[in-house]
């Protein structure tokens, strides 16, 4: 089955750690830009990598390690940019949900 992708205009609401069917899903996914909330559970970690493009992380909820030039505690709230093809990595503490778009040039 292919995923929904959301279409301009459409709203959406992204689904709480809380709730037991959170998951990691696409929202948007063009040609120019990605959206896709990330859902993390307490412990786990996703390794070093990059993106081709200039990418934004919101943490909606939850606790996360970004350690990307230097590590960076996010906590619900906090923003941060990563520049294009910037090495991270990502450390939950916490159940977490983080908004990450990706603009690609």
């Amino acid at each position: 089955m292919a995923l929904h992708h959301v279409a301009a205009g459409e709203k959406v609401r992204l689904a709480s750690v809380a709730s037991a069917d959170a998951k990691t899903s696409a929202l948007v996914k063009s040609d120019a830009f990605e959206a896709v909330q990330l859902v993390l559970r307490a412990g786990d970690t996703i390794a070093a990598h990059s993106v081709p493009g200039f990418a934004t992380i919101l943490c909606v909820e939850g606790s996360v390690t970004l350690d990307a030039e230097r590590p960076v505690n996010l906590e619900a709230g906090d923003w941060v940019f990563l520049n294009r093809g910037e090495r991270h990595s990502v450390s939950a503490h916490e159940d977490s949900s983080l908004l990450v778009t990706i603009l690609f040039e």
